[in-house]
């Protein structure tokens, strides 16, 4: 298996096909808005994903559940408008398209028209395979998400890992191939044993994108106020934060509001 790296100007649905068949790892990071996202892009990361996450770090809910269609779209139309070669992925909001594949059709239209996104992301397998269909059959490209899905918490009662029992996972991997051969083009697995997510990279063709789910997997996802360190009550295992941005963040802060008070700002050299 080669491991060449490709550049790519403009990362397709293929582009991550492309990067599985060339042992090349997929990166996916969040965005909510257009300055992080001109960021994100700038630094070649593959995928951004418009994650309803938002809901948690730009909204401050406990869950991702209250997060409605509008604001969706509202932050995946921010990113879009910052994105030179990113694939842009944008989670369908629970209660959108679960139960009624007609809604669920017409709420992936209206990401896909009022935003500009690229693809949607739905959590589950068997249980919303009709309107996985129907969404694919208008030609939209769909992402899954199995294993934690976290607009089912209320239904787990907890956050801790999933299908370590083998009834769990043999669903899970079902669910995958159900969702490859209905004709997904990635799948995020997230808080599984590694063994497990491994195997699932292994019997698709289609990129597996972990988080929480090992190295065996095609590519990895994270939140980015989790990588950056701006988020702080939230630590898992997966996690690696790359800076401590909420003290960095804190301290510059806290010297302008000492600068202001003792005068220093602004000097002579920042007047007109």
């Amino acid at each position: 298996m080669s491991t060449t790296k490709k550049e790519y100007k403009r990362v397709t649905v293929k582009s991550l096909v492309d990067m599985k068949k060339n042992g090349e790892k997929i990166s996916m990071l969040t965005a909510y808005d257009y300055s992080m996202a001109k960021i994100v892009d700038a630094a070649n990361v593959d995928v951004i994903l418009v994650g309803d996450s938002a809901s948690n770090v730009m909204a401050g809910h406990e869950t991702t559940l209250p997060i409605t269609l509008d604001q969706m779209i509202y932050h995946a139309s921010s990113v879009i408008r910052a994105v030179n070669r990113a694939l842009v992925v944008v989670d369908i909001p629970f209660g959108s398209y679960q139960s009624d594949p007609k809604e669920a059709l017409r709420s992936a239209i209206r990401i896909m028209k009022e935003s500009g996104a690229h693809a949607v992301k739905v959590e589950g397998g068997q249980e919303i395979k009709e309107s996985v269909k129907r969404i694919l059959n208008a030609g939209i490209p769909v992402m899954g998400h199995l294993g934690l899905t976290p607009q089912s918490i209320y239904k787990f009662g907890t956050y801790t890992v999933r299908a370590k029992e083998e009834e769990e996972a043999h669903k899970l991997i079902e669910d995958a191939k159900l969702l490859e051969k209905m004709g997904c083009f990635a799948i995020v697995l997230e808080k599984i044993p590694a063994k497990l997510a491994k195997e699932v990279a292994e019997s698709v063709s289609i990129p597996i994108i972990g988080i929480g789910a090992g190295n065996g997997v095609d590519g990895q996802v994270l939140v980015i106020h989790d990588l950056l360190g701006i988020t702080q009550e939230f630590n898992p295992r997966f996690l690696r934060r790359y800076l401590n941005l909420y003290e960095e963040m804190g301290n510059a802060i806290s010297k302008y509001v000492d600068d202001v008070k003792t005068r220093d700002f602004p000097s002579d050299e920042e007047q007109y």
